[in-house]
């Protein structure tokens, strides 16, 4: 419950997310539910496909699990 209400106060604000397998995600918190946090990727938290950027991915909105988050801090 702890990382539920870490990510409500959160909310609307560019954070750096943490997962339990290494993971970093950038983005703005949009949604929390009591299973996940749905974050919409920046243009600052740019996903490199081989050597170039691809556009598809930003401002995209991924579904992160509550249970494997470590951290999550505000930027």
């Amino acid at each position: 419950m702890e990382a539920y209400y870490n990510c409500l106060r959160c909310m609307n604000h560019n954070v750096r997310i943490l997962t339990v397998d290494g993971k970093t995600y950038e983005g703005v918190i949009t949604k929390v539910d009591y299973n996940n946090v749905y974050l919409k990727r920046s243009s600052h938290g740019q996903v490199h496909t081989s050597a170039f950027y691809n556009p598809f991915y930003a401002n995209q909105i991924i579904t992160l699990s509550l249970f494997t988050l470590l951290a999550i801090a505000l930027i």
